[in-house]
């Protein structure tokens, strides 16, 4: 069995729980997402100074504040080799830009296999620092995130330089995003 721990930080889409195996970043969820694993799962809880949490905490943080645009941190990414093959790519579509679902299927040299490529996407165990939200519909809609839509749109509003959304109490966006640019 392999050991893991986790611990959670707070950010300004909600609190994020880090999960670390045999030492090396292996998720990052957020409250309420989809394809989340159990809490049981995790591992024992540890603060958020042990381990290899101090660096993903710090680098996190630089990021929320507008200082860092791409993350440098080891991770550990357990899936399908299609699924890593698409989390692969993830990480080099440019902070503030976006591909297409297409788009990335296209990258794959999987011209057709755009459908796989957004449930692969879907399941992606490391949010924000793998940015799966930068991934959008055809037509540049925002389609499905497994941490909301709202923290997709506020995400990519974040990144494109526009002032951060407001949610109000309906969970509805009091204003609109800057539409996101396409690489």
């Amino acid at each position: 069995m392999k050991s893991k721990q986790h611990t959670v930080v707070d950010s300004p889409y909600g609190p994020l729980t880090l999960v670390a195996t045999e030492g090396v970043l292996s998720g990052l969820y957020m409250a309420g997402q989809r394809h989340r694993p159990a809490e049981e799962s995790f591992g024992e809880r540890v603060a958020a100074a042990e381990g290899p949490f101090p660096e993903v905490a710090r680098q996190l943080t630089a990021y929320f504040a507008g200082e860092l645009t791409e993350f440098d941190l080891p991770v550990r990414m357990e899936g399908t080799e299609f699924q890593r093959s698409v989390w692969d790519q993830l990480v080099r579509i440019p902070y503030g830009s976006t591909w297409s679902y297409g788009e990335l299927a296209a990258r794959l040299g999987k011209p057709n296999a755009s459908r796989a490529v957004g449930l692969a996407n879907g399941k992606n165990p490391i949010g924000i620092i793998v940015p799966c939200h930068r991934v959008i519909g055809a037509s540049g809609g925002m389609t499905g995130y497994g941490g909301g839509i709202e923290r997709k749109v506020r995400l990519l509003a974040f990144e494109a330089g526009a002032r951060p959304l407001q949610i109000t109490a309906s969970g509805t966006s009091s204003a609109k995003a800057a539409p996101a640019s396409t690489a």
